[in-house]
């Protein structure tokens, strides 16, 4: 009983060790708090709805700002490395009652401490929709509870941007509860009024000293204040049973376990900069299922704040840490499209809006599609893609939608005179090509060709013969004529009308016109004439050639037109992959990172934008860059010297630098060189090991080992697409194939995947060659079987699968024919549909989530070939 008694003792000493060593402790809120990034210090859970923090006056974004500043309070509710107008802020509570100044801080993951002058000191951590405050009194203590606060207050009405109260309430219940709730519209999405309920409790007994105001005998108290969007019932059902201590252990194991899916080595910097860049990641959108006070459809996140600076990075990376969140957060996009109508490029406060530039939910679709997130119905996904790209939002067009998409239609371009019209057109394209991949993974060919077709529009604005700053051709504005403007007006004055020459670093706002209204949003031709992600190839064909882009690039960061706070920026480090010069874009990054991030609190180098900057960081220090919507990561020299990622399916990806010095020189995978720098999401899944090489010596000329002629990808390469799987993906084991051949039983394993046109399926030793024509339109199948070791089939038919076009048959009209065959449904679930055929009464059962519509069971075959798929 003694040994047992101290081997209990013992392991649960282990444990608690191993939970302080974990890696959660690199989170260092404090970054990007000060300076440009905006980021909320404050703590919170993944994704939480509840983020309570100091409001230091009502002026900062996030609410937070350093000392000497005062604290007017803590209120619950704050958003995170956000620009523009303020948003939220509400519940405010100030023990004291008084704004205060602050003696000292303490910032950890989920947890925030400051000491006032007064003595006063407040401990805060919080769960998903609860704050929990623990508040030591020097003597007696009083407490504030404020329903009218709120950030970006503002004297004059009506205000553009700023929040405006409506009215709230405070309920005394009883001597250890209060409730109410505020209501509040407006803000930076300019969105409807929205009601935030309110739920106090207290452990220790109160009486009220005035209308708003509570005081206690005790000098040691513990707060909890449950939010709901709903009602106060709902917000006191959302107060946890957990102490404070309890809470901020919950808290902390939540974040470990999503954190330590990537774990690095490096140095204590390396690990504080790339945690706290995961961490900043995941605050945002915000999991608000069950809290939508106009419908109930789950799941429901709010705060996509705005999908115009998150598609790009965070969303690859909340997809490679937890896809199950990823489709959550795509099915809530789903559900706001249908209830109200489209997707948001932006939403808060259960309002969708503002809309900056593209409909770039097509981009967050299209990115999920193309590494195959299941638990997302695509066909619904591609019909709320098409509503956005063909129906005109109208007077909405900040709310949802593509503003302009009249003019869009009609010329391929959006005029100057229009507001965002260059960059609207340059999204609009990139949209247009998500969409078309989506259509083409479906099967939906006549939307695939329409819409690829459109996605060359920015070539509508590219004005070839436009020469500045030693370089030819940029994105320019036209007019509704199809006349290029040299000059354009200076504002939108009613009385005074100056033209300016227009140039690609021309901002086109006075003081008083905000970027809202200029040719390009938070841009610069300069800018967005490199931001072409659907097709680098046309972009260095337009420039003039490999070389002549060579020296655009090295000009255009050599002279400081890189913008690295600005999210159109954030590819264009990685364009000299497509000239075959991976090492440049190594030695690019490195250069951008060391100049511009830091573990320090001004250590972003712009506002985070829910994660934007942070997640462009994290990727690059791990050496691979996703091209969002598309399948592929870019490789590059990572920034730490090891790094382990924790697969969703159970796999793990080893990545490890080798060599001495800084400047990349190639890349394996499994030992297998990976010529193009490039890695497939499906070989990704795969798991193993990826060596980066690097050398003191810099590549001067062409890099043998990348050559461009390998690097740079066609037309057809960037318009072929499957989903889960890409051109250079590794075969994707779908399972073993139990044949029963005439009574003989056989059990085979089955893989496939795509090189090029062709889609190569193997089972046994036995190899498949199947044109895409035959995947999407094939009318019958391939009987040639794989007994035959070594044999390679052209095949005619599909094998062990059904085509595109039969299976979009069967689920519009109940029936499909094949091999002559009339095969009708018999029953379906969400994952497959059985059918019968008419001549024989062979059955077959058909899968809806695989990648193909594979045929899991074939039974009562009268020419005895049956089998099933495990």
């Amino acid at each position: 009983m003694i040994l047992k008694t101290i081997s209990i003792t013992v392991c649960l000493l282990l444990c608690s060790m191993v939970s302080m060593a974990g890696v959660w402790q690199y989170v260092d809120p404090r970054i990007g708090s000060e300076g440009v990034g905006r980021t909320f210090p404050g703590p919170s859970m993944p994704f939480g709805m509840c983020k309570p923090g100091p409001d230091c006056t009502v002026k900062p974004n996030a609410g937070w700002a350093k000392m000497p500043e005062v604290v007017t309070g803590f209120s619950q509710t704050h958003v995170s490395g956000t620009g523009g107008g303020q948003k939220y802020g509400n519940i405010l509570i100030q023990p004291g009652v008084t704004p205060q100044k602050r003696t000292n801080e303490e910032f950890a993951l989920g947890y925030y401490a400051t000491t006032f002058e007064n003595g006063i000191r407040t401990e805060i951590t919080t769960s998903e929709r609860c704050a929990f405050y623990r508040i030591h009194y020097p003597t007696n203590g009083s407490l504030l509870i404020d329903a009218t606060h709120y950030l970006g207050k503002n004297p004059i009405p009506d205000q553009r941007e700023q929040q405006q109260f409506i009215g709230g309430e405070i309920e005394v219940v009883s001597n250890h509860e209060v409730r109410g709730y505020t209501r509040v519209r407006g803000g930076w999405n300019n969105g409807d009024a929205y009601t935030v309920y309110f739920c106090l409790v207290t452990d220790k007994a109160f009486k009220q000293a005035s209308e708003n105001t509570i005081a206690f005998t005790d000098t040691l108290l513990n707060i909890k204040i449950g939010l709901s969007y709903v009602s106060e019932q709902q917000a006191k059902r959302n107060i946890p049973d957990n102490n404070f201590d309890t809470q901020l252990s919950t808290l902390r194991n939540c974040w470990e376990q999503l954190l330590s899916r990537i774990q690095i080595k490096g140095t204590e910097a390396d690990k504080r900069m790339f945690y706290t860049a995961l961490y900043h990641t995941m605050i945002m959108p915000v999991d608000k299922s069950g809290e939508n006070p106009k419908w109930t459809e789950r799941p429901y996140y709010d705060d996509y704040y705005a999908i115009w600076d998150t598609y790009r990075s965070s969303s690859p990376l909340i997809t490679l840490i937890d896809p199950k969140r990823e489709a959550n957060i795509v099915n809530a996009l789903l559900n706001i499209y249908k209830r109200e109508g489209y997707m948001p490029d932006a939403r808060s406060g259960d309002c969708n809006g503002r809309t900056q530039g593209g409909s770039n939910a097509e981009v967050v679709i299209a990115d999920a599609f193309a590494k195959g997130v299941e638990g997302i119905d695509y066909n619904y996904a591609l019909q709320a893609m098409l509503k956005d790209a063909e129906v005109d939002p109208g007077a909405d067009h900040e709310k949802h939608g593509r503003g302009g998409l009249h003019e869009y239609l009609k010329y391929g371009y959006l005029p100057y005179g229009i507001d965002r019209a260059g960059t609207r057109t340059i999204e609009y394209a990139y949209n247009d090509y998500c969409i078309a991949l989506v259509a083409k993974g479906l099967g939906r060919m006549d939307v695939y060709d329409r819409y690829l077709k459109q996605s060359q529009n920015w070539k509508n604005l590219w004005r070839a013969d436009y020469e500045w700053d030693d370089v030819k051709g940029y994105i320019m504005p036209k007019d509704a004529n199809g006349q290029w403007l040299d000059s354009v007006p200076w504002g939108k004055s009613k009385v005074y009308h100056p033209l300016i020459p227009y140039t690609p670093i021309t901002k086109v706002a006075p003081w008083y016109l905000p970027w809202w209204s200029t040719f390009f949003y938070e841009a610069l031709s300069a800018e967005y004439s490199l931001s072409i992600p659907h097709d680098v190839p046309g972009l260095i064909e337009a420039c003039g050639g490999a070389a002549t882009f060579r020296k655009r690039l090295d000009m255009f960061f050599d002279r400081k037109r890189y913008n690295v706070g600005n999210e159109p920026s954030f590819l264009t480090p990685c364009l000299y992959h497509w000239i075959g010069r991976p090492d440049l874009t190594s030695d690019r990054v490195r250069q951008i990172i060391s100049e511009n991030y830091n573990d320090k609190p001004d250590g972003l180098p712009g506002n985070d934008d829910s994660g934007a900057m942070s997640s462009w960081l994290a990727f690059h220090m791990m050496g691979l860059y996703p091209n969002a919507g598309q399948s592929y990561y870019l490789l590059h020299a990572p920034l730490i010297p090891e790094w382990t990622l924790q697969l969703s399916n159970g796999k793990t990806l080893h990545g490890v630098l080798k060599g001495k010095g800084t400047h990349f020189e190639k890349v394996t995978l499994n030992g297998q060189l990976l010529e193009d720098a490039r890695l497939e999401h499906a070989d990704l899944m795969q798991g193993g090991e990826l060596v980066f090489y690097v050398s003191k010596k810099r590549v001067e000329g062409e890099n043998k080992v990348f050559p461009s002629k390998k690097q740079s990808v066609s037309k057809a390469e960037t318009t072929s697409f499957q989903v889960g799987n890409n051109l250079k993906a590794t075969l994707t084991p779908c399972g073993n194939i139990n044949f029963t051949l005439n009574q003989q039983h056989r059990a085979w394993p089955l893989a496939y995947a795509w090189q090029a046109d062709t889609l190569i399926f193997t089972c046994k030793e036995a190899t498949y060659k199947i044109p895409r024509t035959v995947v999407e339109n094939g009318n019958g199948f391939c009987w040639e079987m794989p007994s035959a070791d070594g044999a390679i089939y052209e095949s005619k038919g599909t094998f062990a699968f059904i085509s595109q076009k039969a299976l979009k048959t069967l689920q519009e009209k109940g029936y499909f024919i094949y091999d002559g065959i009339t095969w009708r449904k018999t029953a379906s679930t969400n994952d497959t549909i059985k059918v019968r055929a008419d001549i024989d009464l062979t059955e077959m059962c058909i899968s809806l989530k695989h990648n193909l519509p594979l045929v899991l069971e074939m039974r009562n075959n009268p020419l005895g070939i049956n089998w099933r798929m495990e």
